[in-house]
Formats: structure tokens, C-alpha cells, sequence
């Protein structure tokens, strides 16, 4: 996501850093090219122009004529305008009410509302620990109640079940009753969407809304859909009362327009930022970080975050205590690491996050793929144990059947055997006090300018 407008804004950000002052000309210069990245991000023309006036003002100030760093308080403004636009802070749910609190997913279809509503679900069992309800109100498509069912499953979450001849209202209030019954945390309820806005559509979510009173009502979009979003945001938002938005498919759309187009046109905060397929790819959406991301400048609190929740740390222990005692890293190893890295979004999901990825090339970048990954591990999957705890039995012969077993070519096998070996010289350095004598010998630094922990093989 925002890789055009982070190229070219990283273009502008050169430009000014060659400055020995800044001028009302340059910054002119440097304001129309951003004027045109964001424009080119198909972000809301009315967004754009009050955005760059934003800029303007404060660049012209003396704080930043007369700074020792002029280029670097004038990416300073623009970071902060750009949190500024998308809402400062990140709004979280506001689930205060008497349980079971209801919180109604609105939006068109094929938006991504069944789906969010299950990794909503997820992500409020896992991270708040709350007891969740799914039901589906959407009576014209048989798909999405069984959609929804196969989620809730997936995810172990609690189901209510509907039917198509039932009216939607009749749903709800069967279901906020079941929920009530239960002792439910929170109750999130799917509903119907139309391929376009529509008064049948909006007469039945207000009916519904009317009803179930939710504490939260958000709006689902897709981002790839660009400023579009914010129009259609707006049009449901001037019919119900939304408090928030989520932004689906963010890790499909190169431009970004939707995320800093949506909070300006709407007024309302974007809450949450689906970056992927799996129930557990929904980040809470924090501007300040998401500003910094566009920059260039990596986001690296939501990478501990990710981190912390999603790696297996009674793994990373094992491994850890194995290779202190000197015992080998193997392929096992290795496929779980790169198991946990594809959990954690993939490498295009990791790199997004480091600072300073935005000065890599990218011939580097279409290298470090999620697809390479999905080969290593068919490939260590394809051996046999003794194969993936001694890799030095593997020859002729077995790779070839390795090569076969995992539909890829001895040469990968290979290539795969060659980077476990470098691997594999590195951790034995780990043994007996070697992490720390290595990172002193690099001043705290991995390979290739990594901070400690680097990725997570």
C-alpha cells in the first residue's frame, strides 16, 4: 500500500534534503510535486487542496525558513499534516455499553463486510478478550450466511444462525436475544449490500439499526476503489450514524488514495485496515504510523505489536535455548521461521513496516517475495525428517525426489540447501556469548542494516 505516493514523495524529500535553505520558490516547487503524488493517489481533489494549503502555511513560517534543517522541517509539516488528515490517534472501539454490545457491519457488496466481520471477531477474542456472536442479516445471499458460518467456525467464534426467509430485523433481535442469553461480550452483525447505493438498501439497515441500537456502526470499503470510497462513505454516513470506517484490501491497492481521502470527506475515523486474506490480517489503523509508512520511514511499533502477538514465543524460546546449547539450526527450524514470518503478513508485509526500505531498489524488492517462502517450505516439506534434522544426507538422488515431491526444480532445492548452510554458520556464532560479541563487531546492527531481531529467521 502507498507505494506510488511514497516513491514520489520520497523523490521530493531527496530534492529538499540537497537544500542548504529553503526559499518560498522551492517550496513551491517541492509542494506542486506533492500536490501531483497525491492527486496520482487518487486522493480527493478537495482533500488535496486543502492539505497542500495546510503545508504551505506552516512551511513558510519562520520556524522553518530560519531552521539549521530546513528539508527536514518541512518533511516534519508534511508528516504531521498527513496525520492530521487521516485523524491523529487511532479511535478504538468504544464497547463501553451493557453487554452484549452490538456493533453493525454496513457497506456494498463485495466491499469485504462478511469477512471483516469475522476478523473483527478475532481480533476482539484475541487481543480484548471478549466473548463474540456472529450473525448474518443478509437474507438475499444464501452464500454469505454460510460464509459467515465457515468463518465463525475457523475462528471459534460463536454463531447465530439465519435463514433467507427471515425478515432482518427478525434476525437481529433473535440474536441479540441469543447473545443476551449467553453472556456475550459482543454481538457483530453482517448485513446485506448492493452492488451500487440504494433506498431499498438504506431503508433496511436504518430499520435494522433502529432496532438493535449498536454502539458501533461501521462502514466497510474497499481501498482499491480509491477516492470513490470517501464518496460512498459519505452517502452512507449521511444516512446512518457511523463512528467508524474499515478499509478492506489495503495490501492490493499501490495508491492509498481511500485512506487519506476518508476521514476529511466523511469526518468519520478509519478504525481498522484490512491487509490481507486471513482472519487474522486486520490492523487497528493508526495515522501517526501509517504517515510515517508513506514517508519511508517504516512503522516500527506496529511491527513489535505484530510481533509480540502473532510469534510463537515458546518456539522462539526452544529455538533459542537449542542453539545457545550448540545444537544445530536444521530445515525444521528453518520452516518454522518462516512459517511465523508468512503469519506475520509475509515479506512484503515486514519490509512495509522497516525503516529505510524505501531507498531499496526494487529489483531487490521483487526478490524478497511471499511466493519464494511458499516454495521453501513446500520444499521442506517434501523431505523426509532425517532429511530435515541432517540436510548433509541430501544428494543426487534426493533431490531429485525432493525436487519432484515439492513440484520445483533441483536448482531450487539447491538454493534452498545453500542459504540453510549460511544460515546455519551464522547461529553457530550465537553459542556461548556470540550474539553479543557479533552485534558489538556491527555496532548493534544485523547484516545489511537490520535492527536486532531483524527479520524473524
Amino acid at each position: 500500500m502507498f507505494d506510488n505516493l511514497s516513491e514520489r514523495l520520497n523523490k521530493v524529500v531527496a530534492t529538499l534534503r540537497g537544500q542548504a535553505r529553503l526559499t518560498e520558490d522551492n517550496i513551491k516547487d517541492a509542494l506542486r510535486e506533492v500536490r501531483m503524488a497525491l492527486l496520482e493517489a487518487d486522493v480527493a481533489l478537495p482533500v488535496v487542496k486543502e492539505f497542500i494549503e495546510r503545508v504551505r502555511a506552516k512551511a513558510v513560517g519562520e520556524e522553518v525558513l530560519q531552521s539549521l534543517t530546513p528539508g527536514q522541517m518541512l518533511i516534519k509539516v508534511v508528516n504531521d499534516e498527513l496525520t492530521a488528515l487521516m485523524g491523529e490517534t487511532n479511535e478504538a472501539l468504544d464497547l463501553s455499553a451493557q453487554p452484549p454490545a452490538v456493533v453493525l457491519m454496513a457497506g456494498l457488496q463485495g466491499a469485504g463486510k462478511t469477512t471483516s466481520a469475522a476478523k473483527l471477531a478475532k481480533r476482539l477474542m484475541e487481543v480484548d478478550k471478549k466473548k463474540v456472536m456472529l450473525v448474518s442479516c443478509d437474507v438475499y445471499r444464501p452464500a454469505a450466511i454460510h460464509q459467515l458460518q465457515i468463518l465463525s467456525q475457523e475462528i471459534g467464534a460463536e454463531f447465530f444462525p439465519s435463514a433467507t426467509d427471515q425478515q432482518p430485523i427478525a434476525i437481529g433481535r433473535s440474536a441479540l436475544a441469543e447473545a443476551r442469553r449467553r453472556f456475550m461480550d459482543v454481538l457483530i452483525v453482517d448485513t446485506a449490500g448492493r452492488q451500487h447505493i440504494d433506498a431499498q438498501m438504506m431503508a433496511e439497515i436504518k430499520a435494522l439499526h433502529a432496532d438493535l441500537r449498536p454502539v458501533e456502526t461501521l462502514f466497510v470499503v474497499d481501498a482499491m476503489t480509491g477516492q470513490d470510497a470517501a464518496v460512498t462513505a459519505k452517502a452512507f454516513g449521511d444516512a446512518l450514524p457511523l463512528t467508524g470506517v474499515v478499509l478492506t484490501k489495503a495490501d492490493g491497492d499501490a495508491r492509498g488514495g481511500a485512506a487519506l481521502s476518508v476521514r476529511q470527506v466523511t469526518g468519520r475515523p478509519i478504525k481498522f485496515i484490512g491487509v490481507g486474506e486471513k482472519t487474522s490480517a486486520l490492523e487497528a489503523f493508526h495515522p501517526d504510523r501509517i504517515a510515517s509508512r508513506i514517508l519511508g520511514m517504516g512503522d516500527v511499533l506496529s511491527l513489535i505489536e505484530e510481533v509480540e502477538q502473532k510469534v510463537d514465543q515458546k518456539q522462539a524460546q526452544r529455538l533459542a535455548k537449542k542453539l545457545v546449547k550448540g545444537k544445530g539450526f536444521d530445515l525444521e527450524d528453518l520452516r518454522d521461521q518462516l512459517g511465523q514470518m508468512l503469519g506475520m503478513g509475509g515479506m512484503s508485509g515486514l519490509l512495509d513496516k522497516m525503516p529505510g526500505m524505501g531507498d531499496i531498489p526494487d529489483a531487490v524488492k521483487n526478490q524478497l517475495n511471499d511466493r519464494e517462502v511458499r516454495w521453501q517450505i513446500a520444499i521442506i516439506n517434501s523431505m523426509t525428517p532425517q532429511e530435515r534434522r541432517f540436510p548433509d544426507v541430501i544428494k543426487g538422488a534426493r533431490k531429485k525426489r525432493i525436487a519432484a515431491g515439492s513440484g520445483l526444480q533441483v536448482q531450487d532445492v539447491n538454493k534452498l540447501l545453500k542459504q540453510h548452510k549460511q544460515m546455519q554458520k551464522v547461529m553457530k556464532k550465537l553459542k556461548g556469548g556470540g550474539m553479543e560479541k557479533m552485534m558489538r563487531a556491527m555496532g548493534g546492527k544485523l547484516p545489511g542494516g537490520l535492527p536486532p531481531g531483524g527479520l524473524p529467521f
